[in-house]
């Protein structure tokens, strides 16, 4: 069988550029083991994760937002940041352009998250990256690198990382548009007294937790969060890309300083 026959294509120079996928068979990524494992994964923090999206969802509805404009909200913004951030300009009727530019700049990390995921997305056709783009979280991503960082690049012949994205991205955005409708439609019946916001930090630092396994990691987590912390004060919210800009830097010094010290250059 030619690989055009199997529903697949080589693009470019053939010895140069990557197997493409021409079509997506989703009943070979769903058969795969690993959308299994990836479900199962994300189930595990999801009551975490579902807590966070109640807090964002009662939020919502209760700043005063029509209930239908929150649950469009919650259902196709996916991200609780950029809601949290907006959801108050919108009230204080902000121009359109802050709105948008406070939530890009909330969601730069974002960048530098599909920079690192890359090499698995790239065999995808492009509404299917596209795709990918959107159900990409912090925690499908997390746990995406966790599991699949050091394995070669998805392909044709190896699916394995998408199958595993794939099983947790589903889980993740089902249960967090679950946990966000649930939190506009019953904000009424839901005390603020439960502490469900600390839930939600709760869930994420379990996962830091668990992803901070080396020194180098742990280092980079603890920069992270007191740049962060130190600059609060930002505007649109721009400690988020800072923390994130000078965590990434001290991760790619520590790699260099790790490089020459093991080429004797140190």
């Amino acid at each position: 069988m030619s690989q055009r026959d199997a529903g697949l294509t080589e693009g470019g120079p053939e010895a140069d550029r990557p197997l493409r996928l021409q079509s997506v068979d989703l009943r070979a990524l769903w058969r795969h083991p690993e959308r299994a494992q990836g479900m199962r994964d994300m189930a595990r923090v999801m009551p975490g994760m579902m807590a966070w999206a109640l807090v964002t969802g009662v939020v919502m509805a209760k700043s005063g937002l029509p209930t239908w404009v929150a649950s469009a909200m919650a259902l196709c913004v996916f991200a609780a940041s950029a809601q949290l951030s907006a959801v108050p300009l919108l009230l204080a009727g902000a121009p359109l352009w802050v709105i948008w530019l406070t939530a890009a700049c909330v969601n730069l990390r974002f960048v530098i998250f599909s920079a690192q995921m890359r090499r698995h997305m790239v065999c995808l056709p492009r509404s299917w990256r596209l795709l990918a783009g959107y159900l990409t979280a912090d925690v499908t991503y997390v746990m995406s690198v966790q599991r699949h960082g050091d394995a070669p690049p998805a392909s044709p012949t190896h699916l394995a990382p998408l199958a595993y994205f794939m099983g947790g991205a589903l889980v993740n955005w089902s249960g967090w548009c679950a946990g966000a409708l649930a939190g506009v439609w019953g904000a009424t019946w839901i005390p603020t007294k439960w502490g469900l916001q600390f839930a939600g930090a709760l869930a994420l630092l379990a996962l830091l937790v668990n992803l901070s396994r080396d020194r180098k990691t742990f280092a980079t987590a603890v920069v992270a969060g007191a740049a962060a912390t130190a600059l609060y004060h930002l505007p649109f919210k721009l400690y988020i890309v800072a923390a994130v800009l000078i965590g990434v830097s001290v991760g790619l010094a520590w790699d260099a300083w790790s490089r020459a010290r093991e080429e004797g250059a140190l």
